[in-house]
Order: C-alpha cells, then structure tokens, then sequence
C-alpha cells in the first residue's frame, strides 16, 4: 500500500490508546526485517534513519528499499528522518520522498529551538509533511547524538513549543537515555501524563531499547503515541551475524548470515509491537 504519513497513524494511536513501534534501519535486512514482523503483527510501523546512517548512504538509497517494501505491503508504512540535525538533512529527507522528519535542536536555547524547528515545519507544510521536534534531553549516547545531562521536559516549555511552531509530534524527555542502560533508568511517568494533559499533539519516547516491558507499556497507557527502538536493534543483527559467522567459519556468502539477522530483528520487532499495542491496529 502507499506510504502513510506519520501524523495520520499518531492521531489514531493517540484516539486509540495505544503507540506506534518506530523502528531504526541500518540495510536492506532490517528493513525487510520491520515490515515483515509489521504485516504478522498486522501493525502500523514507523521505519527510520539517523543523520549518520544518512552519511552512510544517502537517503534515496534507503528510500527506494523502503519504498518497494510498502508498496507489497498491505499495512501502513511510514519512512522517518529521526534527530535530523540541520535544516538541510531535512529538506534532502524531503526531497527523497520521507513521509515525516525530526528535527532535534534540544540542545539550544528553547528560544532557538523554536526558530529553528518553526523553519523546518515551515518547509514541510508546503508538502504537506509533518514535522517531530523536541523539548528537554534524552540522556546517554547514540552513534553521533551525545548528552551527558538528561533533562526533563518542563510542560510549560513544551506548550509554548507545541504553540509557536506547529510541529506535528513532540518527544519529551521523562528519564530514558540512548544507547545500552547500564542500570534500570527511573522513569518519571507521571511527567508523560502532565504534558499529555496540556498539549494536543503526540507524545514521543526516545531511548527505549533495553525498557522493561512494564515501562513502556506504562508511558503509553500515560499518554505517549510513539515509540522509537534504535540500539537493540543493532545489536540483535550484529549478535546474530557474529554467531553465525562463529558457527560457519568458512562461509563467504552475506545471505547466509544476513538472513540470521533478519530473522532475528524480526523477532525483536514483533515483541515490541506488541509491547507498544499496535498489533492488530492496521
């Protein structure tokens, strides 16, 4: 089916109770991956790139797999730019076709955020693209993404975000960090609550590789709409290469093991769909 923006399949999870899975790719293998465990689960899904996977490859290259993915699916795909970090990453996501980007300027002055994240919502309206910014820091470290200090989002900050520049979703920081917890995070859920009752559009939850299960499902049921898993991810395809490399030394073929990670990213996607509660949802 045709690719589905992300605000289309926020706004049902936020009606509905429940969250979308965004998942982060890295090849053709995980994409594949992604959807397949999608259409089992018959779920929404969300597939997205960082700005140093995008340096990897650029963004037409991932877009054309995800693209022929959605087309022979028959649940709704969308395809994310997740923490761009510049004005122009997200016209170049734009231009490649991406059904939604992010914007991460939380790291500025709040007063800056909204400047730059209002140009950015500015540029993909005219599209008719919707835009995620963010308000307060999720901790820890993914690939280039770094911060030391997680903070959490004040709601009166992330009002007058939501109200001078229209982005379309907002993720909030509430205690969760990137990268691999080395101890359970504390996570502040009442916090998820306090913003969901003043704000009007979805809630995001970066930083959930490595959750409970409890946790997560707790930050939906408080009000967020939208869940990203990135790290786990990656380490479930690389663990899984590595075994099977380990078990067949002598093997040269990319197939053998990239159907390994396949198989085994597909497994992890399909438990945290139905973690978030969007099987079924398609």
């Amino acid at each position: 089916m045709p690719f589905v923006a992300t605000d289309e399949m926020l706004r049902a999870a936020q009606a509905g109770g429940y969250a979308v899975g965004a998942f982060n790719v890295e090849n053709m293998e995980m994409a594949q991956a992604v959807v397949q465990a999608a259409q089992e689960a018959r779920a929404p899904v969300i597939l997205q790139t960082t700005p140093s996977t995008l340096r990897y490859a650029d963004p037409q290259l991932y877009m054309g797999s995800v693209r022929a993915l959605a087309e022979r699916a028959d649940v709704p795909v969308a395809m994310h730019l997740d923490h761009g970090n510049s004005f122009e990453l997200c016209a170049q996501a734009l231009r490649a076709g991406y059904t939604s980007v992010m914007i991460d300027k939380s790291a500025l002055p709040l007063e800056q955020n909204i400047a730059l994240t209002r140009e950015v919502v500015r540029m993909c309206a005219a599209n008719g693209v919707p835009v995620e910014g963010e308000v307060g820091r999720v901790g820890g470290k993914e690939e280039d993404l770094v911060c030391a200090d997680a903070g959490y989002t004040d709601p009166d900050e992330a009002e007058r975000f939501e109200r001078e520049t229209g982005v379309s979703s907002l993720a909030v920081g509430v205690g969760t960090a990137h990268g691999v917890y080395a101890a359970p995070p504390v996570l502040n859920v009442e916090l998820v609550g306090r913003i969901r009752q003043r704000l009007h559009v979805p809630l995001v939850l970066h930083g959930a590789s490595g959750l409970e299960e409890r946790a997560i499902r707790e930050c939906v049921t408080r009000g967020i709409c939208k869940v990203n898993f990135a790290t786990e991810l990656r380490a479930a395809y690389t663990l899984a290469v590595r075994r099977t490399l380990e078990e067949s030394p002598e093997a040269i073929d990319p197939k053998l093991y990239g159907r390994a990670g396949r198989a085994t990213v597909k497994e992890l996607v399909f438990s945290r769909i139905r973690v978030c509660g969007c099987g079924g949802r398609a």
